[in-house]
C-alpha cells in the first residue's frame, strides 16, 4: 500500500496554499509588501537578466545595472499596483515594463549602479550567466518566447528546489533522489540510450520495484501541488491562475 507522502499529508502538512504576490504588493503592510517583493523577484530576475541580454544585446556588467535597477525602481515606484490580470498576464506585463525600463536608460544614456539604492537584492548573477551559455536561445525563439521560456524554467526550478527541502525535512530523501533520477536527470541524457529502469533503480537505492513505483508516484503528485502552488503566488487572479495551469500542465483547475 503506497505511503501517505503527499505534501500536505497526515504526519507533515505543507505550508498553506500561497497566495497572490501581485496582489499582496500592492498590500499598505509594509512586510506584506516587502514578502511579496521577494516572491516576485526570486521568480523574474532571471528571465529579466537574460532577455536583457538577448534582445537588448547588453554586456553582462550593463545587464546586472539594469536588472537590479528595474526592480529596485518597480519596487520603490509601485509599478506593480496598475497591473490588470483582465488585460494581460504578469507576465507580458513586467516584460512590457522592462522593456520601457530599459529602452529609457539607454535613451538617457543613464548609467545605474548597483548597491546604491535603498532596496537592494542579493541576485547570482553568475549562475544566470552561466545558464544562458548553456541554455542558448534557439534560431526560432523570439525575445518574447525566450522570456516565457526561461520563467517556465525557473518556475520549476524553484519547484524542484522546494520537493527536495520537503522531503529532506521529512527525512525522506529517496523519493527525491529517485525523482531526480528517473524524471530530471533523464532529460539530459542521450534518447538513443535506454531510459533506467525501476528494478535497476530498486537495486541501486536498496528498495522494491513496488517502492519505486510508489515512490515516484508521490514525487510526481508533490511536485505538480508545488508547481500549482507557486503558479498561485506569481498569478494576478483566478482567472489568470486558471490560463497558466492550462498551458503549462495541461490541468483545468475548478
Amino acid at each position: 500500500m503506497e505511503q501517505d507522502t503527499d505534501i500536505g499529508g497526515q504526519e507533515n502538512r505543507f505550508p498553506e496554499t500561497r497566495h497572490s504576490a501581485i496582489v499582496a504588493a500592492r498590500s499598505e503592510d509594509v512586510q506584506v509588501r516587502q514578502r511579496a517583493f521577494e516572491a516576485i523577484v526570486a521568480s523574474y530576475w532571471k528571465p529579466a537578466y537574460k532577455y536583457i541580454r538577448i534582445k537588448w544585446k547588453a554586456s553582462n556588467e550593463d545587464a546586472k545595472d539594469l536588472t537590479q535597477g528595474f526592480f529596485t525602481t518597480a519596487i520603490e515606484k509601485r509599478y506593480f499596483d496598475s497591473y490588470d490580470s483582465t488585460i494581460a498576464s504578469f507576465q507580458t506585463f513586467i516584460r512590457t515594463c522592462l522593456d520601457r525600463f530599459v529602452a529609457n536608460q539607454r535613451k538617457s544614456q543613464q548609467r545605474l549602479k548597483r548597491g546604491g539604492s535603498s532596496e537592494h537584492f542579493s541576485l547570482d548573477f553568475s549562475e544566470a550567466e552561466g545558464e544562458l551559455l548553456l541554455q542558448p536561445r534557439a534560431d526560432e525563439l523570439t525575445p518574447e518566447d525566450y522570456f516565457h521560456r526561461e520563467w517556465v524554467r525557473n518556475l520549476f526550478s524553484q519547484s524542484v528546489e522546494r520537493l527536495q527541502q520537503h522531503y529532506k525535512e521529512k527525512g525522506s530523501e529517496v523519493y527525491f533522489n529517485l525523482f531526480e533520477r528517473y524524471d530530471l536527470q533523464a532529460d539530459g541524457q542521450d534518447h538513443s540510450v535506454d531510459k533506467v529502469s525501476y528494478a535497476s533503480l530498486a537495486r541501486e537505492f536498496g528498495v522494491s520495484t513496488m517502492d519505486v513505483t510508489n515512490y515516484l508516484a508521490a514525487a510526481r503528485r508533490d511536485f505538480r501541488k508545488l508547481v500549482l502552488n507557486n503558479l498561485r503566488e506569481l498569478t494576478g487572479g483566478e482567472d489568470e491562475f486558471r490560463r497558466e495551469a492550462r498551458a503549462l500542465l495541461g490541468v483545468e483547475i475548478k
